[in-house]
């Protein structure tokens, strides 16, 4: 069991990281002294020095994205005014109101302000403070690994060249270490290079991952209308870069007040959040359960097409019994997504939803739910 302060790190997203962290830096370090000694060259001991200082940014920005959070909103918040309370939604696990821009994370179990997304490298979310400490991470995991692989592969461009070695002859373990971490750097090049360009794109917009997801159907909802949707907090791509990026990576604000555009307030994308969920309930179908559903990623009782076809998103899978009734919210062809109704109030303080396959259940209308439950309760 780990215990704090180690908890954070103690799990495979963070030991991961710093596996690919550490073998990547001691071949790299190992191969460098050897192909381009920096006592020898000046050129070999600017590349040093770069790797060494790329590779310890890197972790100080990593453990500091991990440590620093992205900042919780405390628990049973509400506004100043009470009379704004109309204009949030109630988070029932933290018995309080989400602020602008917050949101609340299954995993953390709490509300974070200015949420990006759950990041499980760093086992943490990436929000208002640790988001420029997350994004210099990333950045100097790629520089990083640009200069490594540039490294590691001349180092085995020579080795296994004709000419005559200034150094050793390395073993077989040595050279596939190294091709190894050659693979490694390349990957990181590419995943991570991926996730810093949409990171980049975001803060530059002044946004995040679920506040795009929330423009794009306020889009979509004023499809074919006059009425247009106006993102609130993108004011120009250098004030928007300076909210992010300080020296020491301090965010500007409190989390919870933020800028917004002429014509907006702060409320502006909090109430296009509500008229989504009262969208999303008059959409929204209930469903009985006439097969038991395990909650399992892989289930194997209900046929291929399920088992084939799973949901291409973290989002849990929930346990069902016979007999449950599930309003659902998003249809698939082989699932559903929904939230389990409960009975009993207690609970109801915690949502049990996700996705679970569709041939457990069928949907079923109003009048006869209300009968099932009359006759359940009884």
């Amino acid at each position: 069991m780990c215990v704090d302060p180690l908890k954070k790190i103690c799990h495979w997203g963070p030991l991961t990281a710093l596996g690919i962290i550490k073998i990547i830096t001691l071949m790299t370090i190992h191969c460098s002294r050897q192909w381009w000694p920096p006592q020898e060259s000046f050129f070999g001991a600017v590349n040093f020095i770069l790797f060494f200082c790329l590779s310890g940014s890197t972790l100080f920005h990593f453990i500091s994205a991990i440590y620093e959070g992205p900042g919780f909103l405390p628990l049973k918040w509400i506004p100043e005014k009470a009379t704004d309370t109309q204009y949030l939604q109630y988070c029932s696990v933290c018995e309080g109101y989400k602020a602008p821009r917050s949101h609340h994370c299954r995993k953390c179990a709490r509300c974070v302000m200015k949420m990006d997304h759950h990041c499980p490298w760093i086992n943490n979310c990436v929000g208002h403070y640790n988001h420029c400490h997350f994004t210099a991470f990333l950045a100097s995991a790629v520089a990083g690994c640009c200069v490594s692989t540039f490294t590691l592969v001349s180092w085995v461009m020579t080795v296994l060249s004709l000419k005559p070695l200034s150094f050793p002859p390395p073993s077989i373990f040595i050279l596939i270490l190294v091709i190894f971490s050659i693979g490694l750097s390349i990957g990181v090049i590419l995943a991570v290079g991926t996730l810093l360009y949409f990171q980049v794109l975001s803060i530059i917009k002044n946004t995040t991952e679920i506040e795009a997801w929330i423009s794009e159907k306020a889009h979509y909802r004023r499809f074919g209308t006059r009425d247009k949707f106006i993102y609130p907090y993108s004011k120009g791509w250098r004030f928007n870069l300076q909210q992010v990026f300080t020296w020491d990576c301090t965010p500007i604000g409190d989390g919870i007040h933020w800028p917004v555009i002429e014509g907006c307030d702060q409320y502006t994308l909090t109430r296009e959040q509500l008229a989504q969920k009262k969208d999303k309930r008059k959409r929204a179908k209930t469903y009985r359960v006439i097969e038991e559903a395990s909650g399992s990623r892989l289930p194997l009782r209900h046929g291929w097409g399920v088992l084939c076809h799973p949901p291409c998103t973290d989002e849990p899978r929930i346990k069902l019994k016979v007999g449950d009734i599930v309003i659902v919210t998003r249809w698939r062809k082989y699932w559903l997504f929904g939230e389990k109704k409960e009975n009993d109030e207690n609970s109801k303080q915690i949502r049990n939803r996700g996705w679970f396959p569709r041939p457990c259940a069928i949907e079923v209308i109003e009048n006869e739910v209300y009968s099932f439950a009359l006759t359940k309760s009884d």
